[in-house]
């Protein structure tokens, strides 16, 4: 298998209420996170944020729907993944967006990626992710949707 690329998407799934839709990780329990996962190949990101929404929660939309933050951040890759990367990566770099849809709903989680989602309120989502980009990209939703 390829190494993965260090390029990653951060994908906010929201109602117009900003619930947002959290998705417990198989291999880290308790660690909930919004949608992520890596490029592939020479995919644009947006289309990397489509892919992963559709592989991770079975939610289809068409990429206009998908709003491009146009903000990254770098962060270290937790030692625990490395090896999923080419030798002597240790960071990433993260791309960040949102995904408005009208009302929460069931979804179908990949089971060999999350154990359970849940719907919450984005307050309470930004305190129940593992991870701080995540939880600053949460916390900044309210502003980026005009609320």
């Amino acid at each position: 298998m390829p190494y993965k690329q260090p390029v990653s998407i951060l994908l906010i799934i929201h109602t117009p209420e900003l619930d947002v839709l959290l998705l417990e990780r198989n291999d880290f329990t308790d660690a909930w996170q919004s949608v992520t996962g890596s490029r592939e190949g020479d995919e644009s990101l947006i289309n990397t944020a489509q892919r992963e929404l559709a592989e991770e929660t079975g939610l289809r939309v068409d990429v206009s729907q998908i709003r491009d933050w146009e903000s990254c951040h770098d962060f270290e890759i937790f030692e625990v993944w490395r090896h999923r990367y080419a030798p002597g990566v240790t960071m990433n770099t993260e791309h960040v967006f949102s995904v408005e849809i009208p009302v929460a709903c069931e979804v179908d989680i990949s089971p060999n990626e999350h154990r359970r989602f849940k719907w919450v309120n984005w307050q309470q989502a930004a305190e129940m992710v593992f991870s701080p980009s995540n939880a600053e990209a949460l916390r900044e939703l309210p502003a980026r949707m005009g609320h």
